[in-house]
């Protein structure tokens, strides 16, 4: 087994606004995020999977890239790279409102895949949709997010051996968070690192800070600068940790206590960045001050336009199934429109 091309970080510095902008997008994380759990407890949507302590992760790989071209296949807890990627987040919490499926933003023109329930089943979309830039001959570079214990799926080692294979440009993006749902990475994942695997498939990979937004956007914009280039995929393992539940029907006090979330968490990437860029004279407290205020405005305006999301037609179960019905599916259509709407 040969070794893996080293992949190195970006070299070029943020720019002032380009920090602040990253700021504000995770400060709008941090209070929709928490938004959403409360709305779960008030009955407003039924279900929600939190990302605390993940916004630095999820902000920065999506600001690395260029959604006029690229294309990010997200699971379940993206939340914040949608929002980072310009997705109305009405349309996207349709789906935690259980509403529709996938979300009611539309993936053609977001470059925001629908999200995934299915665990480790974005990887296998990314790499098919990067196959098909490269046969195109186009240079859009596809990123899908999986954890630490999807890692473990066997559609993993498929999409990473089709994408070294057949050279596609994807970004597998892992946020090894330390936990899959209540087994820690130690008894998931052998080796303790998802990067280190990229040997094995002769693909280049970075493993960084995950709760530093500087690091993660400098790592994704080298990976994807590699699969723009024609080199093929790119592995980057942010590590940080879910600060939270798993989900909100959740309870991570029963396979860990507070004193290890407060020992293993780190540093909070918002607080962190936060904290830097005062000290550096990028923000000032009025424009602390100002960030948390958008971040409410947002929630407001998403809270209300969630709750008034009204209930989706039953029919549409069976219209985007296949794109041609199969008798199979029409005989179902039929037999539900005539138990449910008596036609």
């Amino acid at each position: 087994m040969g070794t893996a091309p080293r992949l190195e970080p970006d070299a070029a510095e943020l720019s002032p606004d380009e920090l602040k902008a990253l700021h504000g997008l995770m400060v709008q994380v941090r209070h929709l995020d928490a938004s959403a759990i409360a709305w779960q407890r008030q009955g407003i949507i039924p279900g929600y999977a939190p990302e605390l302590g993940q916004e630095a992760a999820q902000v920065g790989s999506a600001y690395a890239l260029d959604f006029a071209r690229d294309f990010a296949f997200p699971t379940y807890r993206e939340m914040g790279v949608a929002l980072a990627a310009g997705v109305d987040m009405v349309e996207y919490m349709s789906t935690h409102k259980a509403t529709w499926h996938g979300g009611l933003y539309n993936p053609a023109e977001t470059h925001i895949a629908p999200i995934q329930a299915v665990v480790a089943g974005s990887v296998l979309h990314a790499v098919g949709w990067a196959h098909g830039q490269r046969l195109d001959g186009k240079d859009g570079v596809a990123i899908t997010y999986f954890g630490d214990g999807a890692s473990s799926q066997g559609d993993v080692h498929e999409a990473m051996n089709f994408a070294a294979v057949m050279n596609a440009p994807v970004v597998f993006f892992t946020q090894n968070n330390g936990w899959a749902i209540s087994v820690p990475t130690e008894r998931q994942v052998a080796g303790g690192s998802v990067a280190a695997r990229g040997a094995a498939y002769d693909i280049p990979a970075l493993q960084v800070d995950g709760n530093d937004v500087v690091a993660v956007v400098r790592a994704v914009r080298a990976a994807a600068a590699h699969g723009r280039a024609g080199k093929g995929p790119a592995i980057v393992e942010a590590m940080t940790y879910r600060r939270g539940p798993h989900s909100t029907s959740d309870d991570p006090g029963r396979y860990r206590t507070l004193e290890d979330e407060r020992r293993d968490a780190g540093e909070d990437p918002v607080a962190r960045l936060e904290s830097r860029l005062l000290a550096e004279g990028v923000l000032t407290p009025g424009d602390v001050a100002a960030a948390k205020a958008t971040a409410a405005e947002l929630e407001e305006r998403v809270r209300l336009g969630v709750q008034a999301l009204g209930p989706r037609p039953g029919s549409e179960m069976f219209d985007f199934v296949f794109q041609q019905p199969t008798a199979a599916l029409k005989e179902q259509a039929a037999n539900w429109r005539e138990e449910s709407e008596h036609v």
